[in-house]
Parts: structure tokens; sequence; C-alpha cells
């Protein structure tokens, strides 16, 4: 019992740790999840070889603040969100689908002066004040060839990162979407730092916000939309004054279904007529549409992305295959993977 009391206490320890490293400050002695071997087999193997679509250290719970009809995202809660910044300066969101790219919208990044160079992403963080941000440059900008900015068809757009991310429980990549019928999808949220007033530019949040959705009919939004696209999506309320804003571009619509507990990224932010007016939903790419598109161009980069791949849970042949690429030792990592392993073993 001894032992697997001081167990728990270095793992605890190199938990909290790790999370400050990551720039978040747990103030609470109350434990961030029950500690139980089932759950720290799954952290084990999310270290290892992660499988999209999980948050880890993220138990349900609310915390609520006004952001235009939403509230304050918990730590964990959706850790393949990134903020995508030029000049250390939030711009626009984005998802982490692998280790080496992030899916955004195309007119977040339509501009001919931007440059890989000057964008940077930022992840692993629910507060973009943090001392201790973990940022990632990007070598490669890829819009979709056919986006058109004057009706805002095909708005999607590729990061290709100059480093690959490593996992944990605070950066998980989201899954890609089967094609569904819209009514299969379920719990519908999307997330970001973007403004929490329309008419104020300056109200651009510092601590993640979500705003819960729902998946709205195509032809019924066709007909208050009458540009909208087969590649797009419509999610909001009709009485009710919930949406992303300006700031939240390029971030994920996700979901789950009743009959899969995976995350699934079934839409990115990406325009509409204004935020969070009633019988006014906002306007998404309708991620699906693109999967074939995102398959193509990551291995044409040489990174290739298999999304099929990353939905599928990891076997115990892959788990030990992986297991070799150990973290370096002394790291954050190391410590934690030791303390999950300590304490299984017991």
């Amino acid at each position: 019992v001894g032992l697997l009391m001081f167990l728990e206490v270095i793992y605890r320890a190199s938990l909290s740790f790790f999370i400050s490293r990551m720039g978040i400050v747990i103030t609470t002695y109350k434990p961030l999840w029950k500690l139980t071997k089932c759950r720290i087999f799954s952290l084990f193997v999310s270290f290892i070889l992660p499988e999209c679509g999980k948050r880890p250290i993220f138990e349900d719970g609310t915390q609520y603040s006004r952001i235009i009809g939403g509230m304050e995202a918990e730590v964990g809660e959706f850790p393949w969100q990134v903020s995508i910044q030029a000049r250390n300066e939030h711009f626009c969101g984005g998802a982490i689908i692998n280790e080496w790219w992030i899916v955004t919208a195309a007119h977040c990044l339509f501009s001919e002066e931007l440059s890989p160079m000057d964008l940077s992403v930022v992840l692993g963080t629910n507060d973009l004040r943090s001392p201790s941000l973990e940022i990632k440059r990007v070598t490669s900008i890829i819009l979709h060839k056919d986006f058109q900015r004057v009706n805002m068809d095909n708005d999607i757009a590729l990061l290709l990162l100059a480093l690959p991310i490593t996992f944990s429980g605070l950066k998980e990549p989201i899954c890609l979407p089967r094609k569904l019928s819209p009514s299969m999808w379920h719990k519908c949220w999307v997330a970001g730092w973007g403004q929490t007033n329309t008419d104020d530019k300056n109200s651009m949040k510092t601590d993640l916000m979500k705003v819960p959705m729902i998946i709205i009919d195509w032809k019924k939004c066709s007909k208050a939309f009458p540009r909208l696209t087969k590649n797009m999506l419509c999610a909001g309320y009709e009485n009710e004054s919930f949406d992303a804003c300006q700031g939240d571009s390029g971030g994920p619509l996700v979901c789950t279904t009743k009959s899969d507990k995976n995350w699934y990224q079934v839409g990115i932010i990406s325009w509409g007529r204004s935020c969070g007016q009633k019988n006014t939903p906002g306007i998404y790419t309708l991620l699906e549409n693109y999967n074939l598109w995102i398959k193509n161009v990551t291995e044409i980069e040489g990174r290739p992305f298999n999304a099929e791949e990353m939905r599928s849970p990891p076997s115990r042949k892959q788990v030990r295959s992986h297991a070799a690429e150990f973290p370096e030792t002394g790291s954050p990592r190391f410590w934690l993977l030791i303390s999950l392993l300590s304490y299984m073993l017991f």
C-alpha cells in the first residue's frame, strides 16, 4: 500500500510538472481524474500511439462564462484545438489531424503577403497568456486550389509543421469524419479564442471558449443562404444567440455519434452574415468532402496522412513497436510514462 501511495504521489507530481510546462496552472488539490488502472492504461496507450478523437485527461463538467452564448472550455476538453498566429498575434483557429498537419480555413491564409515564416501554431493550452506556450513553426501553407473568395467554396487549407507534435493529454489529433447523415452527429461543439462581442474587435478572448451547436438541414439553410454549396453545412440555433465569431475562423466543428465515443471534425468555421444573431446559422466547410484531397496533398508533401488508420484503435503489436520510441530520459514525458507504467505494474 505504501508503495502504491508513493507511486501515486510521483505520478501526480510529474503530471503537475508536465501540465505546468504546457502553460496551465492547476490551483486545486482535487485529483484531475479518478486514478484507475484502466484509465492509466488508456493514457499510456495515448502517449505511445494516440488514437484520434480522444480526450484522455478531460472529465465532463461545466464552467460558465458568456461568449455569444458560450462558456469557458476546460483543461483537455479540446486537445486538438490550436491557435494560428502571425507575429505572435492570434488570428485564426485550426485543428491537429496528426503529428505533422493542421487543418484550417483557406480564407484565413488567403494573402500573397503571408508566408510560412510569418506563421506559428500554439498548441496544448487553453490560455494564450501563458508564459510557457508550446509553439510550432510552419514550413508549408497549402490552400485548396479551387478555393473561391467570392462564395467561400472549398474553404480549406493545411499547414505543415517544421517539427512533429509529441502527443499528450493536452495535445491530441481529431478524427476526420466518415460520410454520415447529419442526423447521426451528436453533441456538437465549436471552440475558439475569437470575439465575444460582434461589435467590439477588442473583445478577443485569451481563454478558450466553447459553444454547443446543432447541425441544420442543408435544404432549409440554403433558402436563407442562396450561395450555399454542397461543400458547406450550417450549424446554430433558430432562437438562441450561440455562434462563432471573428478570430474563431478555421477552428473545428466537432461532434460525436450516439454509437461512437470518438470525436470527429465535421466542419471548419468558415463564414456567416453576423455573429450570434437569432435565425442566422454559421456556415462551415463540410470536411467529409475533403478526405481524399487531404490524403493526396499530404502524400505529395512527403508526410502522408491516413484518416482510417488514425480512427482505428491501436493493436498490441502497434503499441509494442511504437513503445521503442521512448521519450528522452529526464524529460517531463519520460517521468510521466514511468509513473503510468509503475502504477499499472503494482
